[in-house]
């Protein structure tokens, strides 16, 4: 009776775990016959005694027709023991053909009625029909059978089914199966987990009665033949299970995919609104007076480009890569495209990117060349500070010395010597025009070049050139006065003339060469300083005649003293024909003497200095002449990687994948070149003429090769989601491969409109008939053949909606990715509204709405909570109160309404 079973199941599940053997000799009639005659029951007999009744094989045969629902080889009805042992064979052959070994079970231990054999053969079937056929998500039959228990007793209180032994003794568990399939059976919540066997003794009487499962004994210890009974007896509530899996998986797609457009917006705001607030910066060409100022912008620059800009390129790059993903999953579940906001597009972001680039680019431009114009004006200022200077010196006391009335009172012989005197000064005055207008087109190339003190270079210019205008009126004026009083002068000393005569034109030449050995000079490679230190070589060379001339110039003055001194002549002062004594033209010929050796040394520096960033221009183009080919060269082999096919898509990108790692393992080379970069710019370098690669040229070339793998990794990638969504083999792919490379002619990676179309013919696509028939790829005069054979196959109108499809924005031209999605979707199955539709239907029992409650009894909590938030009410004239609108909800999954 049930409370022999409820008593006896519960005593054996605490001792747990009995083998095989002991529970064949315990209780065989108990179990195997009762489960024997719910199967025979069907073909209107049953058995008595399991070892009597199947010894003659018919009604073993007839157990094996019901189980399996197939028909056996017709039986002998003779009573001999051969017609016996044929029947059980013909029996044993069936399960054998099954896929079952049957172990030193033999015809003639069950025509013997072997109670152990027959007993084994008997759990043999069982396993193999009542559990080996249940399977639950790919899960072996004990497993499976496991985990059907778990998920439906799961939401039940005091319910944890790990086995089919100990999990089961206090009966909740098959209370909580029959009630999860038929409530209205059992009142659950009655049940107390204290009293085992009334809740035993519930569930068999209920399952004996309504589920038409007899009362038995599982033949392992573990009871998994009568759990099995529960299985098949509610096999029917699979579909519901079935069609819930269907929209977990549906909803679980939409709300990934929710998530990744959520994530697509805000990364593109954000990276928006880095380049909004960072051009305007670029853009700013507001010049600083000084070079300090100057090479702090060019520093905050420098830090730009390297701490402030790589982020964002990596950002910009992962954004394109997550868009790309994204639309490949949306095309994979048949959802409609993404479209970001308005301004957050990818080609939005390239256009900003695209200018964010050109205004720094023209923002370094700019730098350079106001630091440029800075040197440049501080050398011109000091070089006008000097010469304005040495100007400034000489004019001092022109103006009283030419206004003096000192003729008036001179003897003849002093007039004389004063208008000897007065032309000396006219031909100092006329050696020093050339300084006034060298003074004079400094100060107005400072003007040009905007220099910031322009003002008081314009007031010291205009000051001396108002000066030089007065000593020429001066000049002009006292000529004029002693050529009056000249014709009663006597001729004045022919020596003194003579020495006044050639020491001014001296004088003035050891003062440019001290001027010329004190300029400033500045310089920007070797051959500009060598030609500096030729030309101060040159000038040295001069020095043993200038110093002859000298010489004599000292023995005229030597002349006029040994006359005076020999004729007794008391000379009265200096000579009155120049202020140029000996004493000066010595002291400055020693000045000159002095400065040379200095001018060798600042030369000799300078060439060291030309030679230092000679070194440092060589340093760089090594680098980079090595470094430019070796990115071209990576560019290329990723080209050919991604066209060559080698493996299957897993290899490929596993080889990607360490391209990548080589690649960012070479980035210490891309750091060193920087850091010699850096050093050129701190060096003021300009040019360098050992090489055509700029770091500019570098950075893109980097930046773009990183792209470029990340770009193709992602197109494997997604090609594996695809092959993986849509079924499609790797033979399938390579074959889609190796047709789109033999029309892809240019190596473009796309195939314009007539390439495609020959694609599609050479794989046997006839559109007209709306159908595939593949023949193999073709070429040469196969494909001839074929265009002339298919004729119009591929109307136009047909490849008209083909390229709307794989290529939706009119380019012309179409991707290897764009390709394999449209031959997977015309060769595979996809998920469609009325699939989710009719699994909808399914939970809510052929109505046409579904409530609440049902969705959160089938679906898991969180996507049962996603549908009622999102479904609108259903207003069908057989609605409910609480009734949701199954039917709008699903076809707005796949974008086939305004929902």
């Amino acid at each position: 009776n049930v409370d022999f079973h409820a008593r006896f199941l519960s005593k054996h599940l605490e001792h747990s775990c009995m083998q095989q053997n002991a529970a064949l000799s315990c209780f065989p009639d108990l179990t195997f016959t009762a489960w024997c005659n719910s199967h025979l029951r069907k073909a209107g007999t049953q058995i008595e005694n399991i070892e009597e009744d199947f010894r003659d094989g018919l009604k073993l045969m007839l157990l094996l027709e019901v189980i399996s629902g197939e028909r056996l080889p017709k039986p002998e009805r003779g009573k001999m023991r051969v017609h016996k042992i044929n029947n059980v064979n013909k029996a044993l052959d069936f399960i054998a053909s099954k896929g079952v070994k049957l172990v030193s079970i033999g015809a003639e231990e069950i025509v013997d009625g072997n109670a152990k054999m027959t007993l084994g053969m008997i759990w043999t079937i069982i396993l193999r029909f009542a559990i080996q056929d249940i399977s639950v998500e790919e899960t072996s039959a004990k497993e499976g059978l496991l985990l059907w228990c778990q998920r439906k007793t799961a939401p039940y209180k005091n319910v944890n089914v790990q086995n089919f032994h100990i999990s089961w003794k206090d009966g909740l568990a098959f209370n909580a199966l029959i009630h999860r399939h038929r409530p209205e059976l059992i009142d659950y919540d009655k049940l107390r987990k204290d009293d085992p066997v009334t809740n035993l003794n519930n569930a068999f009487e209920v399952a004996e009665r309504y589920l038409d499962i007899p009362k038995m004994l599982d033949a392992e210890g573990e009871f998994m033949t009568y759990v099995s009974c529960f299985y098949h007896a509610f096999s029917g509530a699979q579909k519901a299970e079935t069609a819930a899996n269907r929209i977990c998986k549906v909803l679980a797609v939409n709300q990934e995919n929710e998530h990744l457009m959520e994530d697509y917006e805000k990364l593109a705001s954000d990276l928006l609104e880095w380049i909004r607030r960072t051009i305007p910066w670029l853009e700013n060409r507001a010049p600083e007076k000084t070079m300090t100022e100057m090479q702090q912008k060019l520093e905050d620059f420098r830090d730009y480009r390297r701490v402030h800009k790589p982020p964002k390129v990596q950002e910009k790059c992962q954004l394109e890569i997550n868009f790309n993903t994204l639309q490949t999953k949306l095309r994979l579940s048949n959802r409609p495209a993404f479209m970001p906001s308005e301004g957050r597009m990818v080609s939005d972001i390239n256009g900003a990117w695209h200018k964010l680039e050109g205004a720094e680019k023209g923002y370094e431009e700019w730098l350079l060349n106001e630091i440029r114009r800075l040197e440049r004006l501080d050398h011109l200022a000091e070089k006008f500070r000097q010469k304005a200077a040495i100007h400034e010196s000489w004019t001092d006391g022109k103006e009283a010395m030419l206004t003096q009335k000192d003729y008036e009172t001179a003897t003849l012989s002093e007039i004389k010597a004063l208008l000897k005197k007065h032309e000396a000064f006219e031909s100092d005055l006329a050696a020093h025009q050339d300084r006034v207008e060298q003074i004079a087109a400094i100060a107005q190339e400072l003007n040009e070049l905007d220099y910031y003190d322009s003002p008081s270079v314009n007031a010291r210019c205009q000051k001396i050139c108002e000066q030089w205008d007065a000593l020429g009126s001066l000049t002009q004026s006292r000529r004029e006065s002693l050529e009056r009083t000249e014709k009663q002068l006597e001729s004045i000393d022919e020596l003194y003339l003579e020495y006044a005569k050639r020491a001014a034109p001296f004088n003035n030449w050891m003062e440019g060469a001290m001027e010329d050995l004190q300029d400033m000079f500045i310089v920007h490679n070797i051959e500009e300083i060598q030609g500096l230190i030729t030309a101060h070589d040159q000038f040295k060379s001069t020095l043993p005649e200038a110093n002859k001339e000298r010489e004599s110039i000292q023995a005229i003055q030597a002349e006029v003293q040994k006359i005076a001194q020999y004729n007794g002549i008391k000379l009265a002062g200096n000579n009155p024909y120049t202020t140029i004594t000996p004493q000066s033209i010595d002291k400055k010929w020693e000045k000159v003497q002095q400065l040379v050796p200095q001018r060798d040394q600042a030369l000799q520096e300078e060439l060291a200095r030309q030679q230092s960033n000679d070194h440092l221009r060589r340093q760089f183009a090594n680098q980079a002449n090595m470094i430019g080919p070796w990115i071209q060269n990576k560019m290329e082999e990723i080209g050919r990687i991604s066209i060559e096919m080698n493996g299957t898509l897993e290899d490929q990108l596993t080889h990607l994948r360490q391209y990548e790692q080589s690649i960012i393992e070479y980035k210490p080379n891309i750091d060193q070149l920087e850091g010699d970069h850096q050093l050129i710019q701190e060096a003021l370098i300009f040019d360098n003429k050992y090489t055509a690669y700029t770091m500019e040229h570098l950075r893109v070339g980097w930046e773009q090769l990183l792209t470029t793998i990340a770009r193709t990794i992602n197109e494997i990638e997604n090609q594996i989601l695809t092959r993986d969504a849509k079924g499609i083999s790797q033979e399938q792919l390579h074959e889609y491969r190796t047709s789109f490379n033999h029309f892809d002619k240019d190596h473009s990676g796309v195939l314009h409109a007539e390439e495609f179309k020959a694609c599609l013919i050479s794989l046997g696509y006839d559109v007209e008939n709306n159908k595939q028939k593949r023949t193999g790829i073709m070429d040469g005069d196969d494909f001839r053949a074929l265009l002339i054979s298919t004729g119009n196959s591929l109307g136009d109108a047909e490849f008209a909606r083909i390229m709307g499809i794989v290529d939706p924005n009119n380019s012309g031209a179409v991707t290897f990715q764009a390709f394999i999605d449209f031959m997977s979707r015309e060769t595979t199955d996809t998920d469609t509204a009325d699939q989710v539709i009719a699994s909808f239907k399914i939970l809510a029992g052929d109505k046409n709405y579904i409530t609440a409650e049902e969705l959160r009894r089938e679906l898991p909590p969180d996507q049962a909570e996603y549908c009622i938030a999102r479904m609108a009410p259903y207003t069908g004239p057989d609605a409910v109160p609480g009734a949701l609108d199954y039917m709008s909800f699903s076809t707005a999954l796949y974008g086939e309404s305004d929902l």
